[in-house]
């Protein structure tokens, strides 16, 4: 008998757990009663008028009265979607409402998805625009670079709610968080390393403008066409920047001598032959999923003093953004935060590294299978929280919160 295929076994899982009635991840809970002529006369006319005419006189009273205060939409047009690339609006759906879905498990924030078949950028950024109103914050989502620069920009320029581009700052914060655990571990310094990042689009160059914050002064990146040099014509405004490499660069050039490696692209981008040209005692982050960007059983094979993180659940050390947007939204949200900025990245970075550095409760292992003297203590293999610890919450939203307040962006 030919051996079950592990892929479409999974694809089988997959579709009936989207397929079981009702079809999809998310439905809608009323979160008022509505069973007595009392509760409709409440909920609707002529109840209803009440907080229409308190927030016709002050917007903010919409925090009270509605459920803006803890709404996210999860927005995108689906040119990016997860490794599969633009497959429009509506098959970007299941991965929207997955979203949505973790906002609610992780951080008990409600979240609609929305799906928008735009024109252009400018289309794109006014649909948003109009729909803001009912929400307290944005999460934008597979969307494809350039463009998912020029939209939130301009769209945290003409909101005063959270807009937050997760492929590009969640990733920036998790790596970031896990890169700060991982050198110290190596006896390294973020000021003192090469990290070549090999691909250049959203998550990429949101991790080198993150470690350029944190003291990174060599950083350089890749994408499909090359190394990133002041040469290339072909270079956006967002990616000049970091268009620092030697003219005569190619990947192989990038890689040697590299402290740090992180992928940020597609399986096979980072070549198994460079990896014997890194640095002693490497960090070697190959982050594509499922299919890391180097296989890291290999990696360890070939650096066996590297400290190796991938995207994957079944592998040491998963940098997952679960561990960034919900609490990072929650902390925002708790203190009706006009933005997220710099400074509340900073701090969910530092809350997250610290977290690391704490024993792990049992709770937390058991999660996972383990037993208490399996694992999950501070260590190559355990630079960065799992999901599914508890403290998350309290840790990164709290720190967030505080950032948030301190910097000036809180209404309350």
């Amino acid at each position: 008998m030919a051996e079950a295929d592990p892929q479409e076994d999974l694809k089988r899982r997959a579709l009936e757990y989207h397929a079981r009635a009702p079809a999809g991840k998310l439905s809608v809970i009323p979160s008022k009663p509505c069973i007595s002529q009392e509760d409709l006369s409440l909920a609707y006319t002529p109840g209803v008028a009440a907080p229409v005419r308190e927030i016709a006189a002050d917007p903010d009273k919409a925090y009270d009265y509605t459920a803006k205060g803890n709404l996210v939409a999860v927005v995108s047009n689906g040119t990016a979607v997860l490794g599969l690339g633009n497959v429009g609006p509506l098959a970007g759906k299941p991965v929207m409402e997955g979203k949505a879905l973790l906002f609610k498990r992780f951080a008990d924030i409600d979240a609609f998805d929305i799906e928008v078949q735009a024109r252009d950028a400018e289309h794109f950024i006014d649909v948003v625009a109009a729909i803001a109103p009912g929400f307290g914050g944005i999460n934008l989502e597979d969307i494809a670079a350039p463009v998912c620069f020029q939209v939130e920009e301009a769209l945290q320029t003409r909101l005063e709610i959270p807009v937050f581009h997760d492929d590009q700052h969640g990733t920036a914060v998790i790596v970031a968080a896990a890169l700060r655990n991982a050198l110290e571990l190596q006896g390294k310094e973020l000021g003192r390393v090469k990290v070549a990042i090999v691909g250049a689009g959203a998550a990429g160059l949101a991790i080198a403008r993150m470690l350029r914050t944190l003291g990174v002064t060599e950083v350089f990146l890749s994408d499909l066409h090359g190394v990133l040099h002041s040469g290339r014509a072909d270079l956006s405004a967002w990616h000049q920047p970091f268009a620092v490499a030697p003219q005569d660069w190619d990947l192989a050039a990038m890689l040697r001598g590299a402290d740090v490696v992180i992928g940020v692209s597609v399986r096979g981008a980072i070549p198994e032959a460079a990896l014997s040209t890194l640095a002693s005692k490497p960090v070697i982050f190959a982050l594509a999923n499922p299919d890391p960007e180097v296989d890291p059983a290999v990696a360890r094979r070939l650096c066996p003093d590297a400290i190796i993180a991938t995207g994957r659940s079944d592998l040491p050390n998963q940098v997952n953004n679960v561990l960034g947007f919900p609490f990072l939204f929650r902390g925002a949200l708790d203190c009706r935060a006009r933005r997220i900025n710099p400074p509340m990245l900073l701090a969910a970075v530092d809350a997250l590294a610290r977290l690391a550095r704490e024993p792990v409760p049992d709770m937390v292992r058991a999660a996972y299978g383990l037993t208490a003297t399996q694992g999950l203590a501070f260590g190559p293999e355990y630079i960065i929280p799992k999901p599914l610890d508890p403290r998350l919450r309290q840790w990164v939203s709290g720190a967030v919160t505080v950032a948030a307040r301190e910097s000036g962006v809180a209404r309350r």
